[in-house]
């Protein structure tokens, strides 16, 4: 889909003036007017344009809040304070900068689960995939950075707790610490490292999606079948069809969004953060936010020495392993078929999956302690079964239903009458070899 030629047009002197020098609206139209898509693309696929729109409106209130907020211990809980009862239309900045935070996860968690469900991560599409994990992981970053900002007891006893786990690391564990808190404890230093980088990685993450989108684009876009493009009837332009459904799905998500921001602004925070931070008085119970629930009862379910491995360490490294291994899934599913949809077996798996992980969400904010432990042990367990064993042994083992011979078919229920016209199609020797 990518090598077809450009059909863009300039309809002015200056367009073409503007067109043979600097092509940049022909790159538009050619990449967001004309681009062919599949057919078949349902509402799954529109969490692409919602995660762009949500990363744009996170800049936009953050460089706002960014001129009114000073990085201090002194005065950075004051400063939210002033920000909500003093700038101008301040309170609605910052619900919308704090919500829009938990709605880019929830997007962005949508967007894996759709992912793994539909084998949107195998070939040739490897890296557009990983590309995607390091936009989450820079996310996460950004996410855990802007937390500890507002200066509040979760803010600085979380900070407290989650540096506190480098120390963990064998040799360069302490220098890593000290370099994240700029000393030796959560204070000044650290609030001016953590305001700085929570500024700019959303920049960098800008960046990894123009090479998202451009590694899309190469590859060409996925669709519910699995099935590659094989002819024109295959597709339709990016514009209307699927601009259309993409502003149905952004409509849907911004009224829910905007639901939180006007009525439970607070609703996905904690109440502990709207007290300013005390290093001399611990919370009942320390927590992340939400988003960061299912690694946080990961870390935890290591109460065990592993060999030469401490628990700590033990935690730690299965916490960072659970975000590594989603870098693993392209070569890790050895199936031949991309979507669920034609696999039984690996659809009964993957709604297990996602099952556990809410789950391990759920044990992520009761305490390591009970029956929670054993509980927590047991869904990390399974997490990393469905990557380490399910998908590697379901590749071999399971026996897919039936592919359609087109996306075409999958839509209609039978071929066009020009599917075997000179303009890309497939024939029925091939089809039978690709069904074999």
């Amino acid at each position: 889909m990518s090598g077809s030629p450009s059909s863009y047009v300039p309809k002015s002197g200056i367009g073409r003036w503007v067109d043979a020098r600097m092509p940049l609206p022909r790159l538009v139209h050619d990449s967001f007017v004309s681009y062919p898509v599949p057919r078949n693309l349902n509402y799954a696929y529109t969490f692409g344009g919602i995660l762009t729109l949500m990363l744009v409106l996170q800049i936009a209130t953050g460089i706002v809040l960014a001129m009114h907020y000073t990085a201090n211990t002194a005065t950075a809980f004051d400063s939210v304070e002033k920000i909500m009862r003093d700038v101008n239309s301040g309170w609605l900045l910052r619900y919308l900068h704090s919500n829009g935070a938990s709605f880019f996860f929830i997007a962005v968690y949508l967007h894996i689960f759709r992912g793994l469900y539909y084998g949107s991560y195998k070939a040739p599409r490897e890296l557009l995939w990983i590309l995607g994990c390091i936009i989450y992981l820079l996310m996460m970053a950004t996410g855990f950075m802007g937390y500890v900002l507002p200066w509040g007891q979760m803010s600085f006893w979380g900070a407290t707790v989650i540096t506190g786990f480098f120390t963990a690391i064998p040799l360069v564990g302490e220098w890593l610490q000290q370099l994240l808190l700029g000393g030796f404890a959560v204070d000044s230093p650290t609030l001016n490292r953590f305001f700085a980088l929570h500024y700019l990685l959303p920049f960098m993450i800008a960046g990894v999606v123009v090479l998202h989108v451009w590694a899309l684009h190469v590859t060409g876009q996925t669709n519910p079948t699995g099935i590659e493009v094989k002819h024109k009837t295959d597709t339709l332009p990016f514009t209307p069809y699927a601009t259309t459904k993409d502003a149905v799905g952004m409509v849907l998500f911004l009224i829910v969004f905007a639901y939180f921001v006007f009525y439970i602004p607070n609703y996905l925070g904690h109440a502990d953060n709207y007290v300013q931070a005390d290093p001399l008085r611990t919370p009942a119970k320390i927590v992340p936010e939400w988003y960061f629930l299912p690694f946080y009862a990961i870390l935890r379910a290591v109460t065990f020495n592993i060999g030469p491995i401490d628990a700590k360490l033990g935690g730690v490294l299965a916490m960072f392993g659970a975000i590594a291994v989603l870098f693993f899934v392209p070569w890790l599913d050895t199936s031949k078929v991309r979507s669920a949809v034609y696999r039984p077996w690996y659809k009964l798996f993957f709604w297990l999956f996602a099952a556990n992980a809410l789950f391990l969400g759920w044990l992520g904010a009761k305490p390591a302690e009970g029956v929670y432990v054993p509980l927590m042990q047991v869904s990390t367990l399974l997490y990393f079964g469905f990557f380490l064993v399910v998908m590697p042994l379901l590749g071999l083992l399971e026996t897919p239903r039936r592919l359609p011979n087109s996306i075409t078919e999958a839509v209609l229920g039978k071929e066009p009458p020009d599917a075997n016209s000179e303009t890309g199609k497939v024939s029925e020797a091939q089809r039978r070899v690709e069904r074999s």
